[in-house]
């Protein structure tokens, strides 16, 4: 089974964690509803079970926004698999404070189990599988069969598997994700994202046939606290 992180005294989250710090923010209301937004296009005939977030260049929030979303999605009463697919440069056990001793890269690089990688948070129905150790050859363990094997293993267990990604126009490994998964989401940053980059990361999306549910515009400063934008395909 998935272990259960032990925890001694008050449990605290760290700011980017709104959905929990803050659930009745204005923001976290804005990923409430990008969860609404991805059930409601996904089908019978075109199901999504499991997505991949990532964006055009660094410093967007698709780790913050991975976040949230996996957040969001068990908070519903979903059972929810988060996976640090960033195995250059992982944060979700940060985020979550959670041991990376053995994570993804040891699932793809040994027999281990997702089940016996994976943690359990104190957070119902979300568990996490972290980065595990830095492989020497990420795009190749993300490209491999097992990798393949990987997904449908989490996909018989978890109702959702979101995999938090680098960014796609960086290296090759959200665009080999984006090719095995139900969905691809897409994090834009006011002032941070460049035209030309969101230009190439839709193109190099497109090359391997991704599912683009839609973007997510974050950072605007329209109004106070308001900072997460939606849209759809």
């Amino acid at each position: 089974m998935a272990k259960k992180k032990e925890h001694n005294g008050p449990v605290t989250h760290p700011v980017s964690l709104i959905t929990l710090v803050n659930p009745s923010s204005p923001i976290s209301e804005q990923y409430r509803t990008i969860r609404t937004n991805i059930q409601f296009a996904s089908s019978a005939d075109n199901p999504i079970k499991t997505m991949v977030i990532t964006s055009s260049g660094p410093g967007e929030g698709k780790s913050t926004t991975s976040a949230n979303l996996a957040v969001v999605f068990a908070k519903a009463g979903q059972r929810v698999l988060l996976v640090d697919a960033d195995m250059r440069k992982p944060t979700v056990y940060k985020t979550f404070n959670l041991n990376n001793s053995r994570g993804l890269s040891t699932v793809l690089s040994t027999a281990t189990s997702v089940l016996e990688a994976a943690q359990r948070t104190v957070i119902d129905n979300l568990t996490i599988l972290t980065s595990g150790p830095k492989p020497p050859n990420p795009s190749e363990l993300l490209g491999s069969m097992r990798m393949g094997q990987v997904i449908e293993e989490a996909k018989n267990m978890y109702d959702i598997v979101i995999f938090d990604m680098p960014p796609v126009v960086t290296v090759t490994d959200a665009q080999i994700m984006a090719s095995k998964t139900d969905g691809t989401l897409l994090v834009i940053r006011e002032n941070v994202s460049r035209k030309e980059s969101l230009v190439k990361a839709k193109e190099l999306l497109n090359m391997v046939q991704a599912r683009i549910l839609g973007a997510i515009y974050n950072g605007a400063e329209h109004s106070n606290d308001q900072g997460y934008y939606y849209y759809g395909n």
